[in-house]
């Protein structure tokens, strides 16, 4: 299992470089004329049906990466991007965080303290009450994990952006507006409604009408799919054991068990919730 930084920074830089590439390749599509582009580059008509599932694939493909902005935020938050410099842990953590969804760094890694600290009980900020499994009971749990990050200050950035981003797109294709709602607005609804379901409510859901217990437990998934939903935050149970690993290690530490020993990585800002 990896002990050093170097590997987080990497996937780190390499999740920034696809979010931002991609970013500008689609913000500059012209919609319109996509299915005239596909029959001229593949020597075939291009029906409605191939452009809607290009766009939808475009849009899940945004979604995942824009997803791994706030693990690389998440991870900063625990200090394991560079273990030895905390300045550019908070460095990479503000500019995932700002590009996500301008979010500020500061009050998101305090809140993941105390949800560390105090995981599953009434000081965790990330859990709502004692909720049984449900869709109404899921929904106004979302609401409330939604509500504990957005702020005014928040969302000025956040329109702000997405209004100079609209007007640069606007320069380089006539569908800019539609551009920006498929290939930025989308994919962070989408990507929060992902983070929650993937990394909050399933792991933390009280499953036992008898025991409202909402401590930290994982999903069984495969490794592959446990990447594709998100970024392994669904091994939930060995992130609060092992909160030093990175997102890429977690997969490693899936079969150990409690009285396992794994090294703390030095100099990592690592939160237990004993």
């Amino acid at each position: 299992m990896s002990t050093g930084g170097a590997g987080g920074v990497g996937w780190s830089a390499a999740i920034l470089f696809a979010w931002l590439v991609s970013g500008v390749g689609l913000l500059s599509v012209d919609l319109d004329r996509l299915g005239e582009v596909l029959s001229v580059a593949s020597g075939m008509a291009a029906g409605p049906w191939i452009e809607a599932l290009l766009v939808l694939v475009a849009v899940l493909l945004r979604s995942f990466l824009h997803t791994g902005l706030f693990i690389v935020a998440h991870d900063a938050m625990h200090g394991v991007l560079r273990p030895a410099c905390p300045e550019a842990n908070a460095r990479w953590g503000r500019l995932a965080l700002t590009l996500y969804a301008g979010l500020a760094y500061g009050s998101c890694r305090a809140k993941h303290e105390l949800h560390h600290r105090f995981s599953g009980g009434s000081g965790d900020p990330d859990v709502h009450g004692a909720e049984r499994p449900g869709l109404l009971a899921a929904l106004r749990w979302f609401l409330h994990f939604l509500g504990g990050y957005l702020s005014w200050v928040q969302m000025a950035r956040l329109l702000g952006g997405w209004g100079a981003l609209g007007l640069l797109s606007l320069a380089v294709t006539p569908t800019a507006g539609l551009n920006l709602l498929l290939f930025c607005i989308l994919p962070l609804l989408l990507s929060s409604a992902q983070l929650f379901v993937f990394g909050t409510y399933l792991p933390h859901r009280a499953t036992d009408p008898n025991n409202g217990s909402q401590k930290p437990r994982s999903l069984d998934l495969p490794v592959w799919l446990s990447l594709l939903t998100c970024y392994h935050f669904g091994y939930h149970w060995e992130h609060h054991q092992y909160p030093w690993l990175a997102w890429h290690e977690l997969p490693g530490s899936r079969c150990l068990s409690s009285s396992d020993k794994v090294p703390v990585r030095e100099n990592a800002a690592w939160l237990n919730g004993a």
